[in-house]
């Protein structure tokens, strides 16, 4: 799962609505997993990135559930608890006669967090319209465009001078709560809370200059 349109997100999310149940022969690893881990499994997908490498992606609701299983070293995953996930997984499938279904050999463990792109989706669900609206409700001449980049919203003056008049903990605030009030009616699961909106400013004079007023520039 990395963005809201991947099927491994899409069929996550129907299992998180109760609109589908995981792969039944999944859910013996799903509780060995949790068992083990001290987590709680959403969602197994099992499929092959290349000819004859099987693919395991273990999905959580929440980041840090999946962070347990990475690590701060190159390979990023940690090693130990990937070779067993799929050990585990070669032997279950085996138990249940389901090897001419799946292969078993050389698996590769990967894990996704349905929180985050969840979020991610929110934002996606407004439209320019409604951003339109956000924005011309301010009526406030000094505003340019917000724009929001993964759910975080960035309000562009015009010029610096504007972003240094604008810039006030109590101005944010305000900025914040309405920003809050957009995105609240999307947010299907109740992942976003008051206290973790943040409003962030900047110009169009500094998006022009510096960015070429380029909004591929601006986000690399």
């Amino acid at each position: 799962m990395i963005t809201p349109s991947d099927k491994e997100y899409t069929e996550t999310k129907q299992i998180m609505l109760g609109q589908k149940t995981m792969e039944p022969e999944f859910v013996p690893l799903t509780a060995w997993i949790d068992k083990t881990y001290d987590v709680k499994v959403i969602n197994i997908i099992y499929d092959t990135f290349y000819k004859d490498n099987p693919r395991v992606q273990i999905c959580f609701e929440f980041e840090k559930e999946k962070n347990k299983f990475l690590t701060k070293e190159t390979s990023y995953f940690n090693k130990n608890k990937q070779n067993a996930i799929a050990e585990k997984f070669k032997e279950l499938i085996k138990a249940q006669s389901l090897e001419d279904k799946y292969q078993t050999d050389n698996i590769f463990v990967i894990y996704g967090a349905f929180e985050p792109i969840a979020k991610d989706e929110v934002g996606s669900q407004i439209s320019k319209e409604q951003q339109d609206e956000f924005i011309k409700s301010f009526h406030n001449e000094d505003i340019w465009t917000i724009s929001m980049f993964f759910t975080v919203p960035t309000f562009f003056m015009y010029t610096d001078a504007k972003v240094k008049a604008y810039d006030k903990p109590e101005t944010k605030k305000v900025w914040a709560d309405r920003f809050y009030d957009l995105i609240k009616p999307f947010d299907e699961f109740n992942y976003f809370k008051r206290e973790d909106i943040r409003v962030y400013l900047d110009s169009k004079e500094n998006f022009d200059k510096n960015y070429n007023s380029n909004w591929y520039y601006y986000y690399k």
